[in-house]
């Protein structure tokens, strides 16, 4: 019932930036927090950021300084504003929503597909 589609990722070399989407849509009443986490092949997948419907953020001690997240709620978007990037970036990055479908009145947490972000000279 909702769909979430990152986009933006991609071959970058170390100190570059990248700047990465999420759109959510489908039979969306409202959404919450929306965020981005980023997983390693064998790894755990980590948080990244978090951003609040009203616009309050929090980061990973590693990001603090680095990236930014931000939200267009008119357009169900999130954002990633990713600079100077290191090759220990270098991951899948995942966005997701808490949102409240139409007609209904409990928030489910929804991710998307991923978008691979590769930081190598």
């Amino acid at each position: 019932q909702v769909q979430l589609v990152e986009s933006g990722g991609g071959l970058v070399q170390p100190g570059g930036s990248l700047r990465l989407s999420c759109a959510a849509s489908g039979r969306i009443g409202s959404i919450d927090a929306m965020g981005w986490y980023r997983q390693d092949p064998g790894k755990e997948r980590e948080l990244v950021a978090t951003i609040t419907s009203g616009g309050g953020t929090s980061y990973a001690d590693s990001m603090k300084g680095r990236f930014t997240i931000s939200r267009d709620n008119a357009k169900n978007t999130v954002y990633l504003q990713m600079n100077d990037l290191k090759p220990e970036d270098t991951a899948v990055y995942y966005c997701n929503a808490n949102v409240r479908v139409l007609a209904r009145a409990l928030y489910t947490t929804y991710w998307g597909q991923g978008t691979q972000v590769t930081v190598s000279s």
